[in-house]
């Protein structure tokens, strides 16, 4: 008979084998692969219409007669709310403990060829887009396999949903959140009372805002976002400022390492995944939860939101894990073997330059931007639920969700973690794999549109 201890091990091996097996070399490539050949047959569309794409953004293209609930920019507000927040700040400081400079390379790829996959993928969640069981026009992921794909396809449809129902449990986002406020600035009141009064006030907090609907989430993202991307940014660029003669150093360490057959790190394969899978986790190019968002946008024209959608890989991780990555390394708070990881290693970069308040600020940052995220990952996981089990009963998916929040105020989630980062790459080979499939009728759309748009100029 195996004991309590010896079924732990053993569940916690599968998991472990479970999530190293989603995120293997085959997810990999077909991520990075596909990414490739996205870029290749489009001939790189959204870089050379990146000015239409920024202009969509403005509100002249906007149509309220158009099918949908959300303007361009809400969609793109709610998107990335989904995309920025922990793994910007705490999953690029992990990245590089485990996989060194190198990683900050393969995650810089994964975004320049994450803009072309997001432009098929969400301009298919817009071309596609199906109805749910009340009779309402939604988008994703599911509705693309269902709507666009023969029968013996719908199996992947089932598959996205119930990753995504899954993968998009918050228990990590709250977890982290609660780390920081109560290990990092209150460090004596961590644990007993003050984590469940947290949970229960973030609970509260996310309820307001579930209640009001896509609607409320995009418009909350719309004003919040920018404003902390921003003000990250700020921070940022003062700390990079300051340790300047570091710069050229850093970059040269990005590059050679990236190829480095260092064991300390695995070695180049090992830290290209690491890079790799950072990236994809952070962007969510080719995942398909961003699909869900703006499948939302109120558009007649699917290659609008396809270009809107190219932009987020380029501020999500061009820009603001970048930032994150550049402040830990010019500051050097971070050594091979260094046990600080994490959220801590980069209130460590920030605060050796800017000192208490620095880390207060980012503390803030960090509630904010988790917060959306825990927002977003609501709509994703009500969405899929709808799918598989229908309208009606997908209303009581907000309890065991806010139920969820609270839980992860207080409970150690390492291995549910683990768990969570396998079944959430596990979308990637539904959205992947369907929109490889239906790249010509995106690529004969973006003709029709384009050519117009040319037309008329």
């Amino acid at each position: 008979m195996v004991g309590a201890n010896g079924g732990s091990i053993v569940i916690r091996t599968w998991i472990e084998t479970f999530t190293a097996w989603v995120w293997g070399p085959p997810m990999l490539l077909l991520l990075v692969g596909g990414g490739l050949f996205f870029c290749c047959y489009s001939r790189l569309l959204p870089y050379r219409y990146l000015g239409h794409s920024l202009a969509l953004l403005s509100g002249r293209y906007d149509n309220a007669g158009d099918a949908g609930e959300l303007r361009h920019r809400e969609a793109l507000a709610a998107a990335l709310s989904g995309t920025l927040g922990l793994g910007n700040i705490a999953g690029v400081a992990l990245a590089i403990s485990a996989g060194g400079p190198g990683v900050v390379f393969w995650m810089w790829l994964t975004a320049l060829i994450g803009v072309c996959t997001k432009f098929f993928t969400c301009t298919l969640g817009v071309m596609y887009r199906g109805r749910d069981s009340a009779g309402q026009l939604q988008g994703g992921p599911m509705y693309v396999i269902r709507e666009a794909l023969p029968r013996r396809w719908h199996w992947l449809a089932v598959l996205f949903a119930l990753a995504g129902l899954l993968g998009t449990v918050p228990s990590f986002q709250v977890n982290q959140l609660a780390a920081v406020v109560s290990q990092q600035l209150l460090p004596e009141t961590a644990g007993g009372p003050w984590d469940w009064g947290l949970g229960l006030g973030l609970a509260l907090l996310v309820g307001l805002v579930i209640w009001g609907g896509l609607g409320r989430i995009a418009r909350v993202a719309e004003v919040l976002v920018p404003a902390m991307v921003i003000s990250y940014l700020a921070m940022a660029a003062l700390v990079i400022a300051a340790h300047a003669a570091q710069l050229p150093a850093v970059l040269a360490a990005i590059f050679t390492q990236a190829f480095s057959p260092d064991a300390l790190y695995g070695g180049a394969l090992g830290v290209a995944i690491i890079g790799i899978s950072r990236g994809a986790f952070s962007n969510e190019a080719g995942i398909g939860t961003e699909v869900m968002a703006h499948g939302a946008a109120r558009t007649n024209e699917p290659v609008r939101e396809g270009l809107v959608a190219s932009l987020g890989p380029m501020v999500d991780t061009l820009l603001v894990c970048s930032c994150t990555a550049g402040v830990i390394l010019v500051s050097g708070v971070h050594a091979p073997g260094d046990d600080v990881q994490g959220v801590s290693l980069t209130m460590a970069a920030f605060g050796e330059v800017l000192g208490g308040w620095g880390r207060w600020l980012l503390a803030l940052q960090v509630l904010v931007l988790s917060a959306t995220t825990v927002f977003t990952f609501w709509y994703y996981g009500q969405k899929c639920c709808a799918f598989l089990f229908g309208v009606g009963p997908a209303r009581y998916y907000r309890y065991f969700y806010l139920a969820a929040v609270v839980l992860g105020a207080v409970v150690s989630v390492e291995l549910l973690f683990t768990f969570l980062v396998g079944v959430y790459g596990l979308m990637a080979l539904p959205t992947m794999l369907s929109s490889l499939l239906l790249a010509p009728r995106v690529m004969c759309e973006a003709r029709r549109y384009l050519g117009a748009l040319d037309a008329a100029r």
